[in-house]
Parts: structure tokens; sequence; C-alpha cells
């Protein structure tokens, strides 16, 4: 937030403007007379406020939104427009705490981290360097808000793609670009547009835009998508092509994860020998410090038990668990996918 050492009618009046208010009503809001702020208008900098007024000037502007204190900036510099330097980096290292926050499920905090920010400023009053942080900021936001399974709606991870996506497109990157469209696909195949997400992971897996990793992971999830509609040979085809390509990365997370898909479309096919099989390698060689791939690995495990009668009672239990994992960190898609296994296995 910019300071003012020494207030003048000038400073007085940017801050109205930045309120929004009218000379009555900002008049009003401080609790000095009208023809006080009528004097500030009319005589500009050439116009000292007592002291007494000049500390309620101070708080005024202490309380303003972040949005007012950046019309504020904006007013008095029309020429200096964004952040300051040392708001970049303490901005940034939110990011970087925020992307911490999220990887362990710690979503409340993370979005005191973001949205300290992104309430505080007004993006068309940032330079180049804070709408990319801004951007940054917001698809960070979409990732926390899919996570908790928030995909469609004002407040959720499609709205906040959406917007992040204009912002990098007006700042020409197209790598980020690529990136929120992939995130958008993982919105449609959450929200049931399996044949959209599809097709539209299909392109992504061939973008030269996104790095080899992204594509590989869009040729996994088309996998993914296609292995939901029961299109197995052909899903179970595309996710073996992605695994290969995470092993020639030496990316081992994603190698664990496409085990894990590979699993689950292989039981929708009815191997459950298989399906078996590489559901024990994702179990043995990924991590599961995170609450999600914990709770992730489990319904697939669970999934795959509850579709043996033998290993029935099994698999409720491991659901149960990754039940109440979900319920602790506030994971609503993954409780609600678990609700949907046991209602079919009751069907």
């Amino acid at each position: 937030m910019v300071g003012v050492q020494q207030w003048t009618g000038r400073e007085a009046s940017a801050l109205r403007a930045a309120l929004r208010m009218s000379t009555r009503a900002f008049a009003e809001h401080l609790g000095v007379a009208l023809r006080t702020v009528a004097k500030w208008e009319s005589l500009g900098a050439e116009t000292q406020p007592r002291p007494d007024t000049q500390a309620i000037l101070d708080t005024a502007l202490a309380r303003a939104d972040g949005a007012a204190q950046a019309r504020f900036e904006v007013v008095l510099f029309p020429n200096r427009q964004g952040t300051h330097s040392a708001d970049h980096e303490t901005w940034t290292e939110d990011i970087e705490r925020a992307v911490v926050c999220i990887s362990r499920q710690n979503f409340p905090f993370a979005s005191a981290l973001l949205n300290r920010w992104l309430s505080r400023h007004d993006p068309h009053a940032l330079d180049d360097k804070g709408l990319y942080l801004y951007g940054r900021s917001l698809v960070l936001l979409g990732d926390l808000h899919r996570d908790q399974g928030a995909i469609l709606g004002p407040l959720s991870a499609r709205h906040s793609y959406l917007t992040a996506r204009g912002m990098f497109t007006a700042l020409d990157i197209p790598r980020r670009v690529a990136q929120i469209e992939l995130s958008l696909a993982v919105v449609q195949e959450m929200s049931g547009q399996l044949e959209a997400s599809a097709r539209q992971y299909g392109q992504l897996a061939l973008d030269e835009r996104l790095s080899r990793r992204d594509r590989a992971r869009a040729r996994l999830w088309v996998g993914t998508a296609l292995s939901k509609e029961g299109n197995t040979e052909y899903a179970t085809s595309a996710m073996a092509t992605a695994t290969q390509e995470f092993e020639d990365l030496g990316e081992p997370e994603d190698w664990s994860v496409a085990h894990q898909k590979l699993a689950l479309a292989h039981r929708g096919a009815g191997d459950l020998k298989q399906a078996l099989h590489y559901i024990d390698v994702a179990r043995t060689t990924g991590t599961v410090d995170s609450p999600m791939q914990r709770v992730r690995l489990d319904t697939a495990y669970g999934h795959i038990l509850l579709s043996d009668a033998a290993t029935r009672n099994d698999g409720l239990s491991v659901l149960d668990q990754a039940a109440q994992v979900a319920q602790q960190f506030g994971l609503s898609h993954q409780l609600r996918s678990i609700e949907g296994i046991r209602k079919g296995q009751q069907g």
C-alpha cells in the first residue's frame, strides 16, 4: 500500500475518488465538514489538512479495501502502475507457499495466502509482472477449488481458470495458456463431459506449447476419460504410451499414478488380475505423503477389491478409510466418488 507522508488536498481528493464517494459522503465518512472536503477539491496541493485530520485520513486509507488502495495509487501516480518490487517478491513467496499448502490439502491457509493479494489489487492497475502474479494466483485458486470439488459456478475452478487464461493470453505467454486449457479439460471430465474432455486431452497431447511431461499427462487423461466411457481398449493403449513416456522422462510419481489409472481401466474391463497387478505397483512405488493421493490410491484399491465377492468386505473397509481422510481434508469430489462406488455395488 502506498503511504502518505504529508496529506494535501490533492491526496485527500485522490482518496475520495478511490473510495468512489461523493464529497458529501466522503465528509460524513471522515467526520469532517462538507466545506473542508470542498476546500481540498478546489485548492488541491495548495492546502494541507490539520494534524488531527491528517490522522483521520491515514486511518481511512488503511481501512480501505485492496481495490480502493490500488485505485488510490493509480489516481495519485497515473504513470506508475503495478506493485513495487518488494511486493512482487513477497507475492512470489506467498505463491510458492500456497503451492505447498495445496499439495498437502491445507486449503484454508492456501486460500488466505492467495486472497490476500487477489483482494488487494485491481488487475487493471497492475504492470505486467503484477498481472503475471495475479494470473498465477488465480490458477492456484482454481486448483484449490478443483481439489475441493467446486468445479462450476462463479466461485469455482472453472471461473478462476477462465479469468487467468484471459490474462496470460493478453501477456502472450502461450505455455501458461496451454496449461490452463489442460486444467479446464480436467474440469470438463470431473463434471461428466467425458467425450469433450477426451477430445480436448487428445489435442493437448500433441500441443507443442506444453512440455513433454504435460503432453504425457494429457495422453494419460485421454485414457482416463475414455475408460470412464467404457472404451477400455483404446484407453489402456493411451495410458500405456503415457506410462512409458513418464519412465523415459524419469518421473516416478507420474509413472505410479499412471499405473493406478491402468488398474482402474482393467477393472472396468473385468480383468481383475491385471487390475490388482497395476494397483499393487502403484501402491508400492507411489509416495502417499499427500492426503489427496492417499485417498485416490485407497479409492482405486477399494473399488477393485469390491469387484470380487471374496474381497468385498476388505474393499468396503478400504473405502471407509479413504472416506475418513477425504472428509478430514475437505475433498468433496473424492467423497462423491466413493459414495458413487458404494451405490454402484448396492445396485
